[in-house]
């Protein structure tokens, strides 16, 4: 299948094709991929940037790219694994619109199992010296702490599992960190069963997985809706190390869009998405 549900856009998230992931290197690969998408302004302009760590055989690496609304890229920055360079810098861009300048320093970065680092680290984006994402527990050397202004709208993580499934989140720009926790067994089970926990909690449980390998369902978060959706149709008809696709999706106020939208084809949707791609492990 191509289209994940229409509400994150025809060019939104897509499940990988079952021929695209038939070795369990493609599933090695995948769970060294972290997405985080940001939407701000640059002056009137507004923006999207994402931020892609990645972690292979060299080491880390981090890339950082900036569209506009018109899903139009403006720049890209990538620094390579850093086994054996440094991995501290900046790079300055001339646009269209101006100049974007961006560095970062890692070099006392702390990391946990995922790619992405935990602390003792900075990124900063800034646009016509004005700073637009600051990201990190370190101002020194970087900007003085400020608000950037910028929201986390989306977050795209690999994880990878045989029967449990396993990420930290906020579900939304602001908030605690919360545990998810996806479980679904389909090797030698008759009827498979989908059970969503958060912080250890049973929020969802999916009988009849074969007639339900699509769907979606509202849960509560801290009293917040979460709308979850979920295509687990590769798990049980197509490729054995084929990936489920999970999206937990929250909305903000309409005082909060103040009347902005960053992508037309997501004007219906504008929030927070947390997006799963849940690869099994090879037996």
């Amino acid at each position: 299948m191509r289209d994940f549900p229409s509400c994150f856009g025809e060019n939104g998230v897509q499940v990988a094709d079952s021929s695209s992931s038939s070795s369990s290197s493609a599933a090695k690969a995948a769970q060294n991929l972290v997405t985080c998408v940001y939407q701000c302004r640059l002056q009137c302009r507004l923006c999207l940037i994402s931020v892609t760590w990645t972690k292979n055989l060299m080491g880390q690496g981090l890339s950082v790219v900036i569209d506009d609304s018109a899903d139009h890229c403006l720049c890209k920055v990538d620094v390579k694994p850093w086994l054996f360079s440094k991995r501290k810098g900046s790079k300055n861009l001339e646009v269209d619109c101006g100049k974007i300048g961006i560095c970062w320093d890692l070099s006392n970065a702390r990391f946990g199992s995922g790619p992405e680092p935990i602390e003792g680290y900075y990124l900063a984006v800034a646009f016509e010296q004005e700073t637009v994402l600051l990201l990190g527990d370190l101002r020194k050397g970087a900007m003085k702490k400020v608000d950037s202004g910028a929201v986390l709208v989306a977050k795209r993580e690999h994880i990878v599992g045989k029967k449990l499934y396993g990420a930290k989140a906020q579900l939304g720009d602001r908030g605690r960190m919360h545990d998810v926790e996806i479980e679904c067994d389909t090797v030698d089970v008759e009827d498979p069963c989908l059970v969503v926990r958060i912080d250890s909690k049973t929020v969802m449980r999916v009988k009849r997985l074969k007639w339900k390998f699509r769907g979606n369902h509202t849960v509560l978060v801290d009293g917040v809706a979460v709308e979850v959706f979920w295509d687990v149709h590769n798990w049980l008809f197509g490729n054995a190390m084929g990936n489920a696709v999970f999206m937990f999706q929250t909305c903000v106020s309409a005082d909060r869009l103040c009347g902005n939208q960053f992508r037309d084809e997501q004007a219906q949707s504008v929030g927070f998405s947390l997006i799963l791609y849940a690869w099994k492990h090879e037996p």
